[in-house]
Formats: structure tokens, C-alpha cells, sequence
């Protein structure tokens, strides 16, 4: 465990910058999210909790603990979580505040904390209901950020990093949606730091990137894998896809790479 102390990510949380940065939008429901849906509610402080839904399989099976992009919801991992099911894998999507069925309203500092409380409160309900299987931790695009930093800080209670379109840089990105950085003065020492966190990170982790991603170009997935230290990397290149379709267009090879990567961790 990474004993330095926790980041200030303040500088990020001006409304300038949280306006572009987070879309939440709340889940309209038209029926059961599935047989294999389970719905939960985190409390992450004081009132405050954040939905997950968990699609489970088997009770000895891994388990993925996933942080979603800034423009999604639990929600839109209904079909997706039985197609991971399918695989013998458990799927547990979980939202962030103002988004789904979450309460509170999302800033870049709630978010890097409230994983911490999430990754608690999950590690304990899955020990309590019987799911023995290892945990493995995945972030996609802005679900990266909390994933990178979980892993850089509880590496020891993680069993392995899933990382899909993350970002290496904070900058090129914020200046992409619209801030105006050199108005605000932010610089990239106030990011979220993934860049620096991955080069703690040594447990095994899979990176996957479309190769036409416009958002969070490959070559940041580029880097995050150059930095890792991990001895059991790699990095999955999705060719003719885009930061939305790398899913869709990589399916195949998309969920052939966390098969293949959660046997691995399952057989440690």
C-alpha cells in the first residue's frame, strides 16, 4: 500500500472546469436491469451514496470493480454486464455522485475519495455474500483516474488493473473539452496525476485503446504502458475504432483480452 499522501485535486474543481468535465444524467428505468442485476447503493459520506449494479455469475468467479466514462451511467452496463457474465466474470459498475441513483453533486476531489470508500465497501459485501473470487479493478476514459489511483495506493489488495481509453496527460484533455487553462492558471502538476501514479503500480494490468481514439489519443496508452512498471503488462491495440466505438468495433478482441487476462490473475 502507497502511504504517500493523498493528492489535492482542488485546483480542478471550479465550476469553469467541473461544467465540461462531468455530465451527469439520472437512470430512467423501463424494467428490471436483468436476472443477473443487483442493485446497491455505497455511502461515500454523510448522506451521500452512489449506485452500482452488480451482474454476477457464480460466486467463485473474478470479479471487476468498473468506474465509467463521464458521459455514461450504471445503466448503460446493463447489456454489457451479462455479455462479461457469459465470459465467468461478475460485473459490478458503480456511478458517481449526481449520476444514475447517486445523490451529491460530482467534483473531481469527491471522486478520487469516494473510490476509496467504494473499493472498501465493495471488498467487505463481496466477503459478506460469499463472492470468493479475486477482485480486479477497470476504469474507463475519465473511469481511469480513479482506477490509476486505487491501484497506485491499495495495489496490495487489488489483484489486477484493467485501464480502456485511459488518460495519461490532464491537460490535453481538459484543453480538448473547452477550459481555458491559462486563464486559470492550471498546470498539469494539479491533474490527476495517472501518469505518476502508474509508476507505482506493479500488479498486472491490462491496457486497451482504440487506435483512432480523438479524445485520449493511443499514445497515451502509449505511455501509461511505458511507465508501468508492472512485469505483467500489456497493452491492446483496437484497430479502426474510436474513444465510443472501441468496444463495439473490438468486441471480439476486446473481451478476449479480459478473458485472457482474468484467467491469468484467477490462476495466481
Amino acid at each position: 500500500m502507497n502511504e504517500a499522501k493523498p493528492k489535492d485535486y482542488s485546483r480542478l474543481d471550479r465550476p469553469e472546469i467541473l461544467n465540461f468535465l462531468f455530465h451527469p444524467r439520472p437512470e430512467i428505468r423501463y424494467g428490471a436491469s436483468g436476472n443477473s442485476g443487483r442493485d446497491l447503493l455505497i455511502p461515500v459520506e454523510g448522506q451521500v451514496s452512489v449506485g452500482a449494479r452488480f451482474h454476477h455469475v457464480d460466486s467463485e468467479a473474478p470479479n471487476i470493480l468498473f468506474f465509467h466514462g463521464n458521459g455514461e451511467i450504471v445503466a448503460d452496463y446493463d447489456d454489457i454486464g451479462p455479455i462479461y457474465g457469459r465470459t465467468g466474470i461478475n460485473f459490478l459498475a458503480v456511478d458517481y455522485r449526481g449520476y444514475g441513483r447517486s445523490t451529491g453533486d460530482p467534483t473531481v476531489t469527491s471522486m478520487m475519495n469516494d473510490c476509496h470508500r467504494v473499493f472498501d465497501f465493495v471488498s467487505l459485501w463481496l466477503r459478506e455474500e460469499g463472492f470468493r473470487g479475486p477482485l480486479v479493478v477497470m476504469g474507463r476514459s475519465l473511469g481511469s483516474a480513479p482506477a490509476i489511483e486505487l491501484a497506485s495506493r491499495l495495489g496490495g489488495d487489488i489483484d489486477g488493473l484493467i485501464i480502456e481509453s485511459g488518460f495519461a496527460y490532464t491537460i490535453p484533455l481538459l484543453c480538448l473539452i473547452g477550459v481555458d487553462l491559462q486563464r486559470l492558471g492550471i498546470s498539469e502538476e494539479d491533474g490527476c496525476g495517472n501518469l505518476e501514479k502508474i509508476r507505482t503500480v506493479s500488479i498486472p494490468t491490462l491496457f486497451i485503446h482504440a487506435q483512432y481514439d480523438f479524445i485520449i489519443p493511443f499514445t497515451d496508452g502509449e505511455a501509461l504502458t511505458e511507465a508501468s512498471p508492472a512485469r505483467e503488462k500489456r497493452l491492446v491495440m483496437i484497430p479502426g475504432a474510436d474513444h465510443n466505438t472501441v468496444f463495439m468495433i473490438g468486441y471480439a478482441m476486446y473481451m478476449g483480452a479480459i478473458s485472457t487476462f482474468m484467467e491469468s490473475v484467477s490462476k495466481r
